[in-house]
């Protein structure tokens, strides 16, 4: 629809939204084939399958933090917020900073062996599932675990800089004179913009800091309810700006209109 539908002008909102849900059906994807990777008798087949997973869920990582530097800069920091080649800027590290990341690790494997088949024990039965997956404990949680943590709090300050800006906007809405005043349209529409930012900003996938203990089968649901189908929340987030997109440029052709007329008959 991105490609069928955008227009000649640059925006560069939807592009990075496009970018993430890219790296998400990219993750998606390869994630079901690890299992399958696992019975092929081809190393190579299951480090290549592993590797792509790890890329893409560190491009997803990556891009979701793209996306909260991107809300900052139209929302927060409104002025002086034109760079040069800027997406290809984004795209350089949404993209490269991932396949750096692999590509040492894939590059090292004569001296240490990152990728291949990963043994997963299921702690209430003792069964075991091979996967294609990353081998080495230390490894993961030390790229992985370190990234994601740095990106989720980067998120999360961004996401409660947004919320308190929206909730300033709306105060200084409710005591201009003349205002009209519809406070449940008003949560409403607040609160699903809250909603679509924390979808769009990967807050959910914070659950995975929740996913031990006693709560650990409900957390795990909800995690991978929430993380499968943000790609389709994001598609749905989309369609809303675009539908919001055409409603102001259908009222700004509509008031300018009258005011052309009016100059025509003026002179």
């Amino acid at each position: 629809m991105y490609i069928i539908r955008r227009n000649h002008r640059e925006d560069y909102s939807t592009a990075i939204h496009v970018s993430l849900s890219g790296a998400l059906f990219l993750l998606n994807t390869s994630f079901l084939l690890t299992e399958w990777g696992a019975t092929m008798k081809l190393d190579w087949v299951c480090v290549f399958i592993a590797a792509v997973t790890h890329y893409s869920l560190l491009c997803t990582f990556t891009w979701m933090a793209i996306e909260a530097l991107h809300v900052y800069l139209l929302l927060i920091k409104v002025y002086n917020t034109y760079y040069k080649h800027y997406l290809i800027k984004l795209s350089l590290a949404g993209w490269g900073i991932p396949g750096v990341i692999v590509g040492i690790s894939v590059g090292v494997m004569d001296v240490k062996q990152f990728y291949g088949i990963a043994e997963l024990t299921m702690a209430d039965t003792n069964q075991t599932n091979a996967i294609c997956w990353i081998t080495d404990d230390s490894f993961f949680y030390g790229v992985n675990l370190v990234y994601f943590t740095l990106i989720f709090v980067f998120n999360s300050g961004i996401l409660v800089a947004v919320v308190s800006s929206i909730c300033k906007m709306r105060g200084t809405f409710k005591h201009k004179p003349g205002a009209q005043r519809d406070p449940a349209g008003l949560c409403c529409t607040d609160g699903l913009t809250v909603m679509g930012l924390t979808c769009l900003l990967g807050i959910t996938w914070g659950l995975a800091f929740l996913g031990s203990g006693h709560v650990n089968y409900p957390i795990l649901y909800l995690f991978c309810i929430l993380n499968s189908i943000q790609g389709f929340l994001i598609f749905l987030w989309i369609c809303g700006s675009t539908r919001k997109q055409r409603k102001r440029a259908i009222e700004a052709r509509s008031i300018s209109t009258p005011m052309k007329s009016s100059e025509i008959k003026s002179n």
